[in-house]
C-alpha cells in the first residue's frame, strides 16, 4: 500500500491539506489480495456516487476512489490487520480499526473480515461524513466478506 500513500502525498495541497484530482486515472498498488472473488463482487456494486462525491476510475484492481478533487479511496483485498489496540467503530455490520496517525485524514481497515478492506478518507473536509461513507461502504463488505472475528469492545455508531 505504499504506492497508495504515495498517491495520497502527492495529492495533498500544502497548506489546507486538501486532496486535489491529480490525473484522470487515481495511481494506486494492487492489493496483495485484490484477486479474491468477494472483492470483485464488491468492486461491482459500488456505488457512482459516494455521499455526494462522484466515483472516478484508479488504474489498479479492486481499488475505487471517489470525488474531484478525490475525497475517498478505498482498496478491497488488503493484508487483514491483527489485533490492535487503535480505535475501533462498529458501523454499517462491520467493525472498523480507525487509525488517526495522519489527521486530518483517517486510514480505516475492516477488521475481522477476510477479504480485509481499506478506505482512506479526506477529514480535512466537511464535504465528506465518514460515518455515512462507512455506512455506506460496510454494507458491502458485511455482505460478501467472510467474518473472522470482532473487536471486543467496539464503538457503536448509528449508521
Amino acid at each position: 500500500m505504499t504506492r497508495l500513500r504515495r498517491a495520497l502525498a502527492v495529492c495533498l495541497v500544502a497548506g489546507g491539506l486538501v486532496l486535489t484530482g491529480c490525473a484522470t486515472t487515481i495511481p494506486l498498488d494492487q492489493p496483495t489480495d485484490s484477486n479474491n472473488p468477494k472483492c470483485a463482487e464488491i468492486m461491482v456494486r459500488l456505488p457512482g456516487d459516494l455521499d455526494g462525491q462522484s466515483r472516478v476510475w484508479t488504474d489498479a484492481q479492486s481499488t475505487a476512489a471517489w470525488g474531484s478533487p478525490t475525497r475517498v479511496i478505498m482498496a478491497c483485498g488488503v493484508t487483514p490487520p491483527g489485533p490492535s489496540t487503535i480505535k475501533c467503530v462498529s458501523l454499517g455490520g462491520v467493525d472498523w480499526l480507525v487509525d488517526e496517525s495522519e489527521q486530518p485524514n483517517f486510514r480505516i481497515t475492516s477488521y475481522g473480515r477476510t477479504p480485509a478492506v481499506q478506505v482512506y478518507i479526506d477529514g480535512g473536509t466537511t464535504s465528506v461524513d465518514p460515518n455515512q461513507i462507512l455506512s455506506t461502504l460496510g454494507r458491502l463488505v458485511s455482505a460478501h466478506t467472510t467474518k473472522t472475528a470482532a473487536c471486543t469492545n467496539p464503538d457503536t455508531i448509528d449508521g
